[in-house]
């Protein structure tokens, strides 16, 4: 024991990661998984991760790698034939393709090759939550530009040419958004590039995961700005749109450059993405694609289907998100009429008196709103949404 407490106590946490925790929204999902495994019913609609199958075109060609022989290591940036059918359907040079173990690496990859210390990242909140960390964790400092329901979650021009100065080196954009939904128009996207092009220092991170998932007209930056494609690195991957999360694979697009730069950062982290699921991916990208079409039907109809139960409960005001599985409604009225101060007070009695798992705005970087997603079963839905209006109607 005494050795134990020795090896404890001489621990140092280095100061780079002082302040990063697992995301909250990875935590609320392990306390409904704590409570669950305590026999309580809850519900949980706190994660984004569809309930969908992978396709099983997908789970075939995966098995056909592995018997074929594919279990060895890959090019670091990935494999010749994934990089292909990525830079084809993006009309892109495969140079220009870098394959990663999930979007998440490739947004960390980037960071950590182009960032000094107290360099700055402009990011839109609400955003997603890793956003924040990455930046940190790479020594940047996240500057948050507040965007709320009145500007439709979106940044404008004038809040990005004020949120830049001689350090800013990246502006990040999510369309569709984690956690709102929301898209960003041709012109609206022209618009900020308006901005950028009278900041040649800044580069751009378009986060276009959810690009498959739209309800709307969905326009990708380097279209709408094709000038800016020499300092712009588009994110994508197979893990919403084809269900796919456990497979971890997502790519960057950008300049050769910039793709070395990463490639240097992660053959250092993994030495490149898993050969078996990168497989896979390519079978998801160049086969049967019929599928997307009936899951952004579902989950367009879920989406209504939750909008309109969440206007009606007493203190939510619920936008309806343009794409992506989530909904993020103000509840600043309903914390009035429950008697809780904050978002994540909300969310956290919604969870322990009434078992719903939901995540509160103040992970998103906005305050007064939670997140709810939708990509879970018509039954959970039902349930969770019950649950959310007999709560606050009772109050």
């Amino acid at each position: 024991m005494r050795e134990d407490m020795t090896q404890a106590a001489s621990f140092h946490r280095a100061e780079r990661i002082s302040r990063l925790e697992i995301s909250e929204i990875v935590q609320i999902s392990e306390q409904a998984a704590a409570l669950q495994a305590e026999g309580r019913d809850v519900v949980s609609l706190s994660t984004g991760e569809p309930d969908f199958p992978t396709p099983p075109h997908v789970i075939e060609a995966a098995h056909r790698a592995a018997l074929a022989g594919q279990t060895r290591y890959t090019a670091t940036i990935g494999t010749p034939a994934l990089r292909a059918a990525i830079a084809a359907g993006a009309g892109a040079a495969v140079a220009d393709v870098i394959v990663s173990t999930g979007a998440k690496q490739v947004i960390a990859n980037a960071m950590l090759a182009t960032l000094d210390p107290g360099d700055e990242v402009v990011m839109p909140a609400p955003f997603w939550t890793s956003y924040a960390d990455i930046v940190s964790m790479a020594g940047g400092r996240p500057v948050v530009v507040p965007c709320g329901m009145e500007a439709g979650f979106r940044l404008s021009p004038s809040a990005l040419e004020e949120a830049i100065t001689p350090r800013t080196r990246w502006l990040m954009l999510n369309s569709p958004s984690n956690p709102t939904g929301a898209i960003y128009s041709a012109a609206e996207l022209r618009a900020l590039a308006d901005v950028l092009d009278r900041h040649p220092g800044v580069w751009v991170l378009t986060d276009e995961i959810y690009a498959e998932l739209n309800f709307q007209p969905f326009t990708r930056f380097t279209d709408a700005a094709p000038g800016l494609r020499d300092r712009t690195l588009t994110v994508n991957g197979v893990s919403k749109a084809w269900s796919m999360t456990g497979w971890r694979i997502g790519w960057g697009i950008g300049p050769v450059a910039l793709v070395k730069a990463m490639a240097a950062v992660q053959g250092q982290v993994t030495s490149g993405a898993c050969s078996i699921a990168q497989a896979a991916a390519l079978a998801a990208l160049t086969g049967d694609q019929a599928g997307l079409a009936t899951r952004r039907e579902e989950l367009r109809a879920r989406r209504d289907r939750v909008v309109a139960a969440l206007r009606a409960v007493p203190g939510f005001d619920c936008p309806s998100p343009d794409g992506a599985f989530y909904v993020f409604p103000r509840i600043t009225g309903a914390m009035a009429a429950t008697g809780h101060a904050t978002d994540a007070d909300l969310c956290r009695w919604l969870l322990l008196d009434h078992g719903v798992a939901l995540v509160p705005g103040r992970a998103f970087g906005l305050s007064g709103h939670l997140r709810l997603s939708f990509a879970y079963s018509d039954a959970d839905l039902a349930k969770g949404l019950s649950r959310i209006a007999s709560a606050v109607e009772a109050r």
